[in-house]
């Protein structure tokens, strides 16, 4: 027996023919914009039966590509971060995304792509492909920055997840307060003795690593210590952290505390973990540790440590809300948002050691490899827009 044949999707064409009206009417009705008022309500009901009659469904795409609304809201990433797996980092980001956006009275749109992450790109062929959505939630750690301009410059509705600056224009954003948090955890580690705390930052030069910077500066200066930018470093790679690193650290440069910025991946939390089972250095008895951020995931079995978390859920649904307020403003203005961080006390700080001294190399293991100091980083204006 042969397959019923498919029923053809009706057209705006079919429905002129049923009201007897012409097609640019038909358009009008349906795509219910100022010029639809023009329309007679008795021409309007006729053209509206006629739709439902012939089970007519408009096309929202194309209705977008002509510049009306159809509560259809995007969310694209940088980077392949769509997760199945309730650890993973960007899991709440996610979430909070979709739960906001249905709260509001709008559908989802997720922009992904089967190309890797390098070839990612919001305009292809010199089109904006963002556009059959009414505006977009953008999210992911390596942006490409001329992709935000080319938004910026036409006025394309869109908030970032996190902070980012482009040079030619403004762009809104909801970011987490790295600079008021930072500076938190410095002022608790001199408040339990520490004077000689080294900041262990990430090598890219990126808004969240400035913020963090700035507010490693001014923890130390609120707490009456001179910042020593020998206590500023970086790895090239964050799976090269060892414990001969940190035993130097404790015994060249005398330091009490390590506040560590985490890596995009597990290679440093790994490291970490690595360094700590050795039972040669102690967290916290011989040196206090502390995340500055959260770890990009987690397991049971994972160290419980000192850190700020970041309310990503909170932030994710703040840039949903955002946007929708962008999208009502005929002028819309940039708005630059920052949520405050969550303390969570861990298990890796405490007192300052009363006299730290460097600790005697196990026989046989390898002299510590030198890790050069990073490049200051000028502080950053205290403008109100602190955070990523």
């Amino acid at each position: 027996m042969a397959p019923p044949a498919r029923r053809r999707r009706s057209t705006q064409r079919d429905i002129a023919r049923r009201a007897g009206v012409s097609q640019a009417t038909v358009s009008l009705v349906i795509s219910g914009g100022v010029a639809s008022t023009q329309i007679a309500e008795s021409t309007r009901r006729a053209v509206l039966a006629a739709a439902e009659e012939l089970g007519y469904t408009a096309n929202v795409a194309a209705r977008s590509l002509k510049g009306g609304r159809n509560r259809l809201l995007g969310l694209y990433t940088f980077e392949s971060v769509f997760p199945t797996d309730q650890r993973d980092f960007y899991y709440p980001f996610l979430l909070g995304v979709a739960d906001e956006t249905a709260r509001q009275g709008y559908d989802l749109l997720l922009f992904s792509s089967t190309d890797t992450a390098a070839d990612r790109a919001i305009y292809v062929g010199g089109s904006n492909r963002l556009k059959i959505a009414d505006g977009c939630v953008l999210l992911g750690r390596n942006v490409r920055r001329e992709e935000l301009s080319a938004l910026v410059r036409e006025d394309f509705p869109f908030v970032f997840v996190g902070r980012r600056e482009v040079d030619d224009g403004e762009l809104s954003y909801v970011a987490a307060d790295y600079v008021s948090a930072t500076s938190a955890l410095v002022a608790e580690l001199a408040r339990l003795g520490h004077r000689r705390i080294l900041y262990l930052r990430a090598l890219e030069d990126s808004e969240p690593t400035r913020d963090r910077a700035e507010g490693y500066r001014r923890g130390l200066a609120e707490a009456g210590l001179v910042p020593d930018e020998a206590l500023i470093r970086s790895l090239a790679d964050p799976a090269e952290l060892s414990i001969e690193h940190v035993e130097e650290w404790i015994g060249g440069l005398g330091i009490t505390a390590l506040l560590v910025e985490p890596a995009e991946d597990n290679r440093l939390t790994e490291a970490l973990a690595a360094v700590a089972g050795t039972e040669r250095v102690r967290f916290p008895q011989d040196c206090s540790l502390a995340l500055l951020g959260d770890p990009p995931s987690w397991t049971p079995e994972s160290r419980n440590w000192t850190r700020f978390s970041l309310p990503r859920a909170e932030m994710a649904g703040e840039a949903v809300r955002v946007l929708i307020e962008l999208l009502d403003q005929e002028a819309p203005e940039p708005q630059q948002l920052t949520v405050p961080c969550v303390f969570v006390p861990g298990d890796s700080i405490g007192p300052a050691p009363r006299s730290p001294a460097p600790r005697s190399p196990v026989p046989g293991s390898p002299a510590p490899r030198s890790v050069a100091p990073h490049s200051p980083v000028p502080p950053q204006p205290a403008d109100g827009r602190p955070g990523t």
